[in-house]
Formats: C-alpha cells, sequence, structure tokens
C-alpha cells in the first residue's frame, strides 16, 4: 500500500519509478535516468531513503514454495494461498514468480518480477555520479542482516 505521503504529486512519481519490483529498472541506464529524475524532483537539502538486498545473503536461494508458501484469510474474498519459485539467477539478475490460489474459485493469479541485486559500494558509485551524497548506510530493522537502507541527501548547493 502506497504511504500517504506519496499522494503529493510529486511524490507518487518518486514512489512509482523506485517500486523494486519494476523490471525496467534492472537495467543501468534505466536505474542511472530514475535516480536523475529522483535528484530533480527533491528540493536541495532533500533526502531519499531506500533498501536494496545484500547480495551476498543469496535471498533467492530461499525462494521456493516450501520456505514461501502461506495462506491468508482475506475478508470478502476468502482463503488465499500464496508462495514464491526462483526462476532464473543470470549474474546480479534474479526473476522469480508469485502465485496466488483463490480458494472461493479456484482462481490461479501469477506475478513475475526481476529484481537487481546490487552490491553496496555500486550503488554508493552510483548515487554520487547522479549528484547525490551519501548520509548513511544502514540495516533494515525488519530484515537485518539482509538489507542496506540508504539514506542520500540532494546537495544545498547546486552540483
Amino acid at each position: 500500500m502506497t504511504h500517504e505521503c506519496f499522494r503529493h504529486p510529486r511524490l507518487a512519481a518518486v514512489y512509482d519509478a523506485l517500486d523494486p519490483g519494476r523490471r525496467d529498472l534492472a537495467g543501468p541506464e534505466d536505474w542511472h535516468r530514475t535516480l536523475g529524475g529522483v535528484r530533480a524532483a527533491l528540493r536541495p537539502g532533500g533526502r531519499l531513503v531506500f533498501e536494496t538486498r545484500i547480495p551476498a545473503r543469496r535471498a533467492w536461494q530461499e525462494w521456493n514454495r516450501e520456505a514461501t508458501y502461506g495462506v491468508t484469510d482475506i475478508a470478502g474474498v476468502g482463503a488465499v494461498e500464496s508462495w514464491v519459485d526462483l526462476l532464473d539467477v543470470s549474474g546480479p539478475l534474479v526473476t522469480f514468480r508469485w502465485t496466488y490460489v483463490f480458494a472461493a474459485d479456484g482462481q490461479v493469479l501469477t506475478s513475475d518480477s526481476t529484481l537487481r541485486f546490487r552490491e553496496r559500494r555500486e550503488v554508493e558509485a552510483e548515487l554520487a555520479a547522479q549528484g547525490f551524497e551519501v548520509e548513511d548506510v544502514r540495516d533494515a530493522p525488519d530484515r537485518p542482516g539482509r538489507e542496506f537502507v540508504f539514506v542520500a541527501r540532494r546537495p544545498e548547493s547546486a552540483r
């Protein structure tokens, strides 16, 4: 669900641009263009905060039905089974599929996504190249040791 702060027209585009499920951010040119767009949208001194998974943790090794299977009861919909399956690993690109099965009618929906796992130094260099100053790289509070949380700032002075 979109956080209330992203309902502002300038920020809605930023939220959409940084959606980690977007396949089109896997390429370096698209990522650079996105970071440049975010920088342009921020006021001087404004911050960009985002997470990226730590490649060395190889999270995708746990993306299988056995490890991710669950059932969620949704009011007005009923039980929904879900799980994730790893489809492909090609260098830093990892493709996977979420499957959802609705108990009420047996309907099956799938959602394929590709994530690019970027090393910390790579992200820091890309942020600097797009005119950001990296203020901090933190551990994700909800997934310690699994993600980097980058806090980058658009400098006060024009660059």
